[in-house]
């Protein structure tokens, strides 16, 4: 069975690796290949996606404010016709003074 190395062991151990500084063969190279190769972000396409992703909130906030204004419909529907047609047939000199 080997032995577990104590955490102040290990750290020992890894000061002693010599460091190597080399940069491997043609890693630039193979970087400018890698970053060339990658599809560059389109974006309509990330806007579309964003949309795609808010049509259920969007659906079931519609559905709550649908649900909620149906329910009170009755209970103002009285009240805002009176107020409405009182509105729409006020006599006309009743309160702009034109005369500036």
């Amino acid at each position: 069975m080997k032995k577990r190395l104590t955490p102040e062991e290990f750290v020992q151990i890894a000061r002693e690796v010599p460091r190597d500084e080399r940069v491997p063969y043609a890693f630039e190279k193979r970087i400018m290949a890698h970053i060339t190769s990658s599809p560059a972000l389109d974006p309509l396409s990330l806007w579309n996606r964003a949309l795609w992703r808010a049509v259920a909130p969007c659906f079931g906030i519609m559905l709550i404010a649908f649900a909620v204004s149906f329910s009170h419909h009755d209970e103002i529907a009285a009240d805002s016709d009176v107020d409405l047609d009182n509105a729409v047939l006020a006599p006309p000199d009743a309160g702009f003074d034109l005369s500036v």
